[in-house]
């Protein structure tokens, strides 16, 4: 695509990313998964982000923002791992290439998000000057955060409906 965005508009992918070269920002771009369930959702991740970021290695996430989806993950007849942190932003995944060089931190549109606002979401997140926080680009379209359902929930994430 011609303004650096990848697969935005494709239905399989739910993803779009800034430009490369695009001031980063909080977030590198946005990816709007189907399910909270991490090992599902990454086999489509990675293959979108195959000519981007090379082999993938590793991804990061929020330990309390997805199903725990074990360590490890084969995706194409090779190993990714999967690290889970607390401290990591919890509207955030981190996709990390070969030898860690490059790597993409994507803001997380929750899946049961209505498609006309995960679409403005996915746009925003993916414009080259955009330099706006998980929590004000989920706001902007009156999506809560995963930190807000968090600490709305009394401490306890829950997969969103």
């Amino acid at each position: 695509m011609g303004n650096g965005t990848l697969a935005e508009t494709d239905p399989r992918h739910r993803l779009s990313v800034k430009p490369a070269g695009s001031s980063a920002g909080f977030v590198d771009g946005a990816w709007w998964p189907r399910t909270a369930g991490l090992a599902a959702e990454l086999p489509d991740l990675v293959a979108a982000l195959a000519g981007r970021l090379g082999t993938v290695e590793r991804v990061t996430y929020n330990l309390a923002a997805w199903d725990p989806p074990g360590r490890r993950l084969t995706i194409e007849g090779r190993v990714v791992r999967l690290e889970g942190f607390r401290s990591q932003h919890p509207d955030t995944v981190t996709v990390i290439g070969a030898s860690g060089r490059r790597r993409l931190t994507l803001l997380t549109v929750p899946p049961g998000t209505e498609p006309g606002t995960a679409r403005q979401v996915l746009r925003r997140a993916a414009e080259a000057g955009n330099v706006e926080s998980p929590e004000a680009l989920l706001a902007a379209d009156g999506l809560a955060s995963a930190r807000q359902r968090w600490e709305a929930e009394g401490g306890r994430l829950r997969a969103p409906v």
